[in-house]
């Protein structure tokens, strides 16, 4: 029967230090033999009804009512109506059936991200999904200093608020960006509840606005036949009008923010009584409802905003400096319903605008401790959630000072986050339908990719600050990740070590004397091969005719952080003892395995080993990105660093 050993914590107090607590609390102490830094925590998530899951994940994807009707007077003019009317086909008939399946391939959070990371493997797997995290960053980070922004000018625009205000918007929006760190740094587990009640009044506010607004059009005498007129001016041709329309649709690209979010939290999705981790029919089922009830309540504000906007708004006003920039919405709630209800609207968008950085946030509080410590590419902070805080804080407080808390200058690098996660969604999901030899799936998700692949490139073309900005995130990320991985190289990177009964046989016995080890490199696994091994390390070592083990690790995906250690005991040609396992690496297997005997058998191990030939440097860059190199140093670094008590350090021997 597989045994498991989990390593015990070194003794020791560690220091108090109150500030350093605070900030790290929830963080295990990874002292002495600690088995692992990101083993699973057993605490389960809370879980909400999906109608509740989906405010949560609205206040980002609502919330760009807020700004983006203007967005889209400004990028079609007249046509706006027509480019939002693609924008919507878009989301209903492209993004929509492409999370749905996401969603169903990764009904643990993981979102389109792993879907392609399951397809790489070595280190071109994970600069890939660091690439696709540099555009997660962006899109996230764009969301909340493009959303505080937003704020600000629905601040700034009230007619209550003093004309002074115009001079402190950044001040102003670095206000909201501090107080959402705020909110983090003290705690943020009610934040369903507080988002089912900030979406409940806005979309009931946004339903006044938009009945009241098509009345007046309805019943305003001119207005739908000077907008076909001036369509017929500026577009004498219908079929070259929606032409125009599918052209300028990139610049309408932040109306399909939110699918990604609502795909992050589908943890926090309840499902059915009988699901299980394998098989959790009932979330998948819940996440799909609440994406699809999203996609169509946007669908229709997206519609009707964009038709009473155009209409009811004269164009000069969505120029920057007019009071319809950034706030159209909010322009005809004061206009058509006084400024006390207009005052009113403005809270609730602020509000709404500013809880999108929330959602934002908690996007990547998710999003990067699943990635980045399990490939040892992040501090070991970065596993606490309020020293992650401060530095996305920071981050958004350096956006929004270069941006200068301009929301229509950040629209470019929000588009082009948003259409990259896109473009890898639906890239992963038709190579998913391929692989599954769904055909008709595959060409209908194919047709979507290619649909995105082209909107990416033409907002990328047009506004390439968007690129550069995820540019500098990538190679970030990417600086952080080499600097982490390589101060963390020497660490025990094990979650657990299982022996399976032979070699818990083979440790029982040979413990009764002295538990010798003997590190061995497989080859073509002959007798001779053995013989002579054993023989050199007798003459090298004068050990004593006594039992010994050889011990065997196979490297399998070096660019691999951590994992579990399955040992499994073996007789070659019926005379030789050998444990075997696999693992990214080959020293800090051997480390992990020899804390593992020590602590099962009571006996301290000894482990031999020979010099391995060739250059210092190179050996020690072969361990870096191959897992092997100078296995006995390395094997010795990695047991002084997890076990402090050099009197129960196992011993290592090189000859």
């Amino acid at each position: 029967m597989a045994t498991t050993t989990q390593q015990q914590d070194a003794p020791g107090v560690p220091e108090h230090r109150p500030v350093r607590d605070w900030l790290l609390q929830g963080l295990s102490h990874q002292a002495g033999n600690h088995p692992g830094p990101h083993v699973e925590p057993s605490e389960q998530v809370a879980t909400k009804p999906w109608w509740k899951v989906m405010c949560l994940t609205g206040v980002d994807y609502f919330s760009t009512l807020g700004y983006q009707p203007g967005i889209a007077a400004l990028a079609a003019g007249v046509l706006s109506p027509v480019a939002t009317l693609v924008l919507v086909a878009l989301t209903l008939l492209g993004a929509l059936p492409v999370y749905r399946r996401v969603a169903a391939e990764s009904p643990r959070g993981e979102g389109s991200i792993a879907m392609l990371e399951r397809l790489l493997t070595f280190w071109k797997g994970k600069v890939f999904v660091l690439v696709l995290l540099g555009f997660a960053a962006t899109d996230f980070i764009i969301t909340m200093t493009l959303s505080a922004a937003d704020a600000t000018a629905h601040v700034i625009e009230n007619p209550y608020v003093p004309e002074g205000a115009e001079g402190h918007r950044v001040l102003i929006t670095l206000g909201l960006l501090a107080l959402l760190g705020a909110v983090f740094l003290r705690g943020f587990s009610e934040a369903i509840g507080i988002a089912v009640g900030i979406v409940a009044v806005y979309l009931t506010l946004n339903t006044v606005v938009v009945v009241v607004g098509l009345w007046h059009v309805v019943t305003t005498d001119g207005l739908v036949g000077s907008w076909t007129n001036a369509v017929s001016l500026e577009h004498s041709n219908p079929v070259l009008a929606v032409g125009v329309a599918l052209l300028v649709f990139p610049r309408l690209a932040l109306g399909l923010s939110g699918f990604e979010t609502g795909v992050a939290v589908m943890p926090s999705v309840a499902g059915d009584p009988g699901d299980t981790e394998a098989q959790p029919t009932g979330r998948i089922r819940g996440t799909r409802r609440m994406l699809t009830t999203a996609a169509l309540i946007m669908s229709v504000f997206l519609v009707t905003s964009s038709i009473i906007t155009t209409f009811l708004i004269p164009q000069q006003e969505f120029e920057p400096g007019g009071e319809a920039n950034g706030r159209a919405l909010a322009y005809l709630a004061h206009e058509y319903l006084g400024n006390g209800f207009g005052t009113l609207y403005d809270v609730s968008t602020i509000v709404i605008l500013w809880f999108a950085g929330a959602s934002a946030m908690a996007g990547l509080l998710n999003l990067v401790p699943r990635y980045l410590p399990r490939y040892g590419m992040a501090p070991t902070w970065a596993r606490a959630v309020r020293p992650l805080v401060l530095v996305l804080t920071g981050a958004a407080f350096f956006i929004t000072w270069v941006f200068d808390a301009d929301v229509d200058a950040q629209g470019g690098a929000y588009a082009t986050g948003v259409l990259v996660l896109m473009t890898s969604a639906s890239v992963a999901v038709t190579l998913s339908a391929r692989r599954a030899g769904q055909r008709r799936a595959t060409i209908g998700f194919g047709v979507i990719a290619a649909i995105f692949v082209y909107t990416t490139a033409a907002n990328v073309v047009e506004r390439p600050d968007g690129i550069k900005i995820g540019a500098l995130f990538i190679a970030a990320i990417i600086a952080i990740s080499l600097v982490s991985r390589l101060s963390r190289s020497f660490e025990l990177r094990v979650t657990g070590v299982v022996f399976d009964e032979r070699a818990e046989l083979f440790l029982r016995d040979c413990s009764r004397r002295r538990l010798r080890l003997i590190a061995n490199e497989p080859d073509s696994r002959d007798v001779e091969e053995y013989r002579t091994k054993l023989e050199q390390i007798r003459k090298d070592h004068d050990i004593p005719d006594e039992d010994v083990v050889f011990v065997e690790v196979t490297v399998s995906d070096p660019s691999d952080f951590e994992g579990e250690l399955a040992v499994r005991g073996q007789v070659v040609h019926g005379r030789f003892r050998v444990l075997t396992c696999s693992s990214p690496t080959v020293p800090n297997a051997l480390a992990a395995l020899l804390l593992a005997a020590r602590d099962r058998t009571g006996a301290q191990p000894h482990i031999y080993f020979e010099w391995t030939e060739g250059n210092p440097v190179a050996n020690f860059l072969r361990y870096l990105l191959f897992g092997v190199g100078e296995v006995a140093p390395m094997t010795r670094e990695v047991l002084r660093e997890a076990e402090p008590v050099r009197a129960r350090r196992p011993h290592v021997h090189v000859g």
